[in-house]
């Protein structure tokens, strides 16, 4: 008889490797699937640990320049943040790596997949979504709300228990403080410890970032090119050096973040299935793009434009954060966003010190600035625009219309 075969979305730490283990008893064939968004992971350890435990063959996915030319960047042109704080570095990863593992099914002449996501998160939702609207007829099997998993699992105890027994290599052990997640956008802390929200984060749980109150006492000063809102160069003053290429740009404002304890975040949002949930965050180059790109908008976009696009970003936010990256509305609005950003080409000159981010200047050939229109030296417009400040009192006038209404 034929094995069903299953692609498993594996990550080599203790949950994945349970949960393949655990499939393989069932009777499946299992082909592990791992995608490179800029973890720090020894791929080839967990190749070799994959393959030890009894997976058929293990597929590795560089997607990192896809990630940020596609995702990140096209979420930083919506300027986009989750209940106005969070930069949704999980949430922007997670359709890609389903979209990913989704193609290796395909490959694989299966339409059979499976995640180690817990039935509490967003996670399972995002992944989930992902693979119906990419595969109609996929048959997901997520361990974390099976009966029969949950019945012989109840907790991280339970798993190196059975990892233990089956001879899986593991290096968890039963205290575990919090969980990370990581990719090249961010680190992610949750869980344990951090479940209290009333609890300051331990000293030294930041894995890459200095924090503010270590990063050296000495400002660095940057600037970064944009056309059409992507960044396509990074200009360091004190160096001289210039960076260029999506990912090796991006690369290098994590770099320059981290030293400069730029991009931590201690939150709690909403999560998508109901529940309140703390998570601490390190997002340094993307903390610095979203920052720069915003303030370049203001110098290129008319008001209405930015007013609109403003309104657009809260719901831009949710859907990435809710698993709809590939929904009929996500395109809907991005389309525009992109539109918005035809003009937006310039460059913004910023400091970075002690974990915070200060736009300089800025300068643009498609800027809506006129000095000579703003200037208080001058009482008139330009060469190019007429402006009466008399014409302002009717202005007034009719703008103030309802509210004398109104009084009486």
């Amino acid at each position: 008889m034929v094995k069903q075969k299953v692609i498993l979305a594996y990550s080599g730490g203790l949950d994945t490797s349970v949960i393949l283990k655990w499939l393989l008893n069932k009777g499946y064939e299992v082909v592990c699937f791992m995608a490179d968004i800029g973890q720090e992971e020894d791929f080839d350890k967990a190749k070799k640990k994959a393959l030890k435990i009894g997976a058929s063959k293990i597929h590795i996915a560089d997607v990192k320049k896809e990630f940020v030319e596609k995702y990140i960047f096209r979420a930083l042109k919506a300027n986009a943040k989750y209940e106005g704080k969070y930069l949704l570095g999980t949430s922007i990863a997670r359709p890609l790596i389903a979209k990913a593992q989704i193609e290796v099914a395909k490959k694989e002449n299966t339409n059979f997949v499976s995640h180690g996501a817990t039935g509490k998160g967003n996670d399972q939702v995002r992944f989930e979504m992902t693979y119906m609207q990419l595969m109609s007829n996929v048959e997901i099997i997520s361990p974390w709300k099976d009966n029969e998993f949950l019945k012989q699992f109840k907790g991280r105890t339970d798993c190196i228990e059975f990892a233990k027994k089956e001879g899986i290599p593991i290096e968890a052990t039963s205290e575990k403080p919090y969980s990370i997640d990581e990719n090249l956008m961010h680190t992610s802390y949750e869980s344990g410890i951090l479940e209290d929200p009333g609890r300051p984060a331990p000293e030294g749980m930041i894995k890459y970032n200095k924090t503010p109150e270590s990063a050296p006492d000495k400002a660095v000063k940057i600037t970064i090119e944009f056309k059409q809102g992507v960044p396509v160069k990074v200009t360091n003053s004190d160096t001289g050096e210039s960076i260029t290429g999506s990912l090796e740009l991006f690369k290098y404002l994590n770099k320059l973040g981290r030293e400069n304890g730029i991009g931590i975040i201690d939150i709690v949002e909403s999560r998508f299935i109901g529940m309140k949930s703390r998570g601490v965050y390190a997002t340094p180059g993307a903390t610095i793009l979203w920052k720069a790109h915003a303030d370049l908008e203001g110098l290129t976009l008319d008001k209405e434009v930015i007013q609109l696009k403003d309104s657009f970003m809260p719901k831009i936010a949710q859907l990435i954060y809710n698993g709809f990256w590939f929904s009929p509305e996500m395109d809907f609005l991005m389309a525009g966003i992109e539109h918005s950003q035809k003009n937006v080409i310039g460059n913004v000159h910023l400091t970075l010190y002690k974990g915070n981010v200060i736009v300089t200047a800025r300068d643009s050939p498609m800027s809506l600035y006129d000095v000579d229109v703003v200037s208080m030296e001058k009482k008139g417009g330009s060469e190019k625009i007429d402006y009466d400040p008399i014409d302002a009192k009717g202005f007034i006038k009719l703008n103030a219309l309802r509210l004398r209404l109104a009084k009486k």
